[in-house]
Order: C-alpha cells, then structure tokens, then sequence
C-alpha cells in the first residue's frame, strides 16, 4: 500500500499478521511492562523495521523509541511507523536522500462524534463537505496530519497541534498540501499522497533534503 505513496528510494514493509523478532535491549526497554496488544504492535512494527532495513542493505539494528514514544532510527536513517488494526507498516529510508517520513494508517470509517471539530479548522471543515461522501475525508484528514507530525517531530523537537497545520486534501489525483508554522527547522509546507484500500486509509509524506 505505502508503496504506491511513496518515492522507490524508500523502503516500505507492511503486514496484516502479527510478526515476531528478537528484540534488542534497548527495544525492551522502550517496551516496558506493556499489555498484550501493545507488546504484538511493537514487536510487529520493529519486525517490519528489519525488513525494510534489510531492502536497504543493512543488517538488523536496534530502534530504541524516543521520550514521546517516536522510533530512534540508526544513524543515517530516517523512518516511520503505523499500526491500526488490520495493518501494521514501516518505511526508512536514507538521510542522505530525504530528510523525514511520515506514514500513517488508519481505518476507513468517519471519525467519532465531535472528533473533527478538535481535529480541523472552519475553513477544513468546509472544504471537506465539498467531497464525495463515499469516502470518510474526516478519517483522511486525520491520518495526514497524523503523518506530518510523524515527518516534522523529528525535525523540530516540537509537538504540532492539530490547529497548526492547514491541510488541503484534493480527491482529483490522491495528494494533499499542508501549510506548518516555518520556523526554520522544519518546512513550512508539504505535499504528500493518500489512499482508501481494503477498508484502510492510508497516508504518506517525504521532506527532501
């Protein structure tokens, strides 16, 4: 899926099953005393990290999680990982190709009640009533932003708020463009690609170096 996002230089791997991988202690740290269903996400999400690594050419490495729970890539790399049910996926790549990505899979259904006022702006909100209603353009709106903050944290060291990027998602050709407070560190504007497959959305988003 992310693979049709996304440019060829960046790894993708995704997986509808749980997979398993011999984590690394500084993985199981990051996992802590976590449930079940969390351990299986993790694990899961780290297994498709080896893989997409691997299509890169490099050996399994460790891939610690930060204070806010983002994946510390090696050394070189940058990446994103998403889980939902039903999907769990990776994409890397090199630094020396791109500075960020960002992905991120949600499934296909509107969002809850109240959930879109928190999430968009009046001036978003009109512009998605103006979409076809066959597809949820709430759930997408929601799963591009989630992937711009993915790309831009690591960049910034600063948690965007959903009322800080100004998204515009065109149902013409699957791409959107998001305008970001610019200050300095990171963009001050994005474009990136999204799709509606297999009851999924699923977004993703590059910075060029």
């Amino acid at each position: 899926m992310f693979d049709a996002l996304l440019p060829p230089a960046v790894a993708t791997v995704a997986t509808e099953a749980d997979l398993k991988t011999e984590l690394f202690a500084a993985e199981l740290r990051a996992l802590g005393h976590a449930v079940d269903v969390r351990c299986r996400e993790f694990t899961t999400g780290r297994a498709c990290a080896r893989r997409a690594l691997a299509r890169l050419g490099l050996p399994a490495l460790p891939i610690a999680a930060g204070a806010r729970g983002e994946p510390l890539w090696p050394a070189g790399i940058v990446g994103s990982i998403t889980h939902c049910a039903g999907l769990r996926a990776c994409a890397v790549a090199r630094a020396r190709d791109f500075r960020a990505v960002g992905i991120d899979a949600e499934p296909h259904a509107a969002l809850p009640a109240g959930v879109l006022a928190v999430i968009a702006s009046p001036a978003e909100r009109r512009a998605l009533a103006e979409h076809e209603p066959a597809i949820h353009f709430d759930r997408v709106l929601f799963s591009v932003k989630e992937a711009l903050f993915k790309a831009c944290y690591p960049l910034t060291g600063r948690l965007l708020g959903f009322e800080d990027v100004d998204v515009r998602i065109s149902s013409r050709d699957g791409t959107f463009r998001a305008e970001l407070p610019g200050d300095g560190a990171g963009p001050a504007d994005l474009s990136g690609r999204w799709i509606v497959r297999r009851g999924l959305v699923a977004t993703a988003v590059v910075v060029t170096t």
